[in-house]
């Protein structure tokens, strides 16, 4: 899968000046005034082609009901995370839909619990790591020199540094641990190629007219980055954020799997490690390992069909017409 369908260009960088296919709001106007559309024009037409697309609705589509899930699930949960309510290992019934744990908890709110955890621990990994990347990656791109082959340098070191292995080593020294240093540390060790591939497009752009004609009229460089060549890179930068948010979650599920999540909260890879802990297999609790293990799953997969999707609307080659 590739954010960008050309190298050094940017999804939808193409149809600047492109109007819209036929029947798309805001095609015609394109037209008749022969420039490119303005932009309240594009965003329309950005609509019109995003829910044409089927990746993009159904990928959208799943992560929105676990989103919802997440926001007002626990209000409506039926017990307790950790709350023992009936015998242990119950079979699903109507009266607990995914049964109980070996510890007679209910699973079904347990997951409406962890999704929130989980959907945290991704946000601010993926909203650091961003942040982190983008920092360095416009600033190396834009300094150049120097600047740019310490910043690269500084970079290559952080990349072959495991992340999750490391984050296990310094999770192993904490005697608690919170969801809020599991998400900002992910952030701060997962942002390279994401400076990579920013330092590349800024570049890229650097060198267009427009930012020659900002440095003429005296603009300052923080100026010229935020408000020129940022937006520019905007439909990439979504993208960004998607990959990393995707593989937040990831990384996130697989240290609380090892025994290394929040101590005060439960999420879905720590139900798992419980359900490992506890010989969930040996004992055929099916429902206790299998749900959380499809739900994390389906998660990531909405995340990442619903970035193809949105690859194919930013690039107009790619649209399904």
């Amino acid at each position: 899968m590739s954010l960008v369908s050309q190298p050094g260009v940017l999804p939808g960088a193409e149809n600047a000046g492109a109007t819209g296919a036929e029947g798309a709001p805001g095609g015609a106007v394109g037209a008749v005034a022969g420039g490119p559309p303005p932009a309240r024009v594009r965003r329309w037409e950005f609509v019109y082609f995003a829910f044409r697309n089927k990746k993009f609705v159904a990928g959208l589509s799943v992560e929105l009901v676990f989103v919802l899930a997440a926001i007002i699930g626990p209000f409506f949960a039926p017990y307790s995370a950790a709350k023992f309510v009936a015998p242990a290992a119950l079979h699903p019934s109507a009266k607990h839909l995914l049964g109980t744990t070996y510890f007679g908890e209910d699973v079904f709110s347990q997951i409406l619990y962890a999704l929130r955890d989980t959907y945290l621990v991704a946000f601010l990994g993926a909203f650091f790591g961003g942040l982190v990347g983008l920092g360095i990656g416009f600033t190396a791109g834009w300094r150049g020199g120097v600047v740019d082959e310490v910043l690269q340098m500084f970079t290559n070191i952080v990349v072959v540094i495991p992340s999750l292995v490391l984050l296990v080593v310094i999770g192993a020294y904490l005697k608690t641990h919170s969801a809020f240093f599991e998400g900002v540390f992910i952030g701060v060790t997962t942002w390279p190629w994401v400076a990579r591939a920013v330092r590349a497009q800024t570049f890229s752009l650097k060198q267009r007219e427009f930012v020659d004609l900002a440095r003429l009229s005296g603009r300052r460089a923080s100026s010229i980055v935020l408000k020129d060549i940022a937006p520019n890179m905007a439909s990439y930068l979504f993208l960004v954020f998607i990959l990393l948010f995707s593989s937040s979650m990831l990384v996130a599920v697989s240290y609380d799997f090892l025994g290394f999540g929040p101590t005060n909260t439960i999420s879905i890879g720590d139900m798992m490690n419980n359900a490992m802990l506890w010989s969930a297999l040996t004992l055929h609790m099916w429902w206790w390992f299998i749900p959380p293990g499809a739900i994390i799953t389906l998660m990531v997969a909405a995340l990442l069909v619903a970035n193809v999707g949105l690859d194919e609307v930013f690039n107009p080659r790619l649209r399904e017409t």
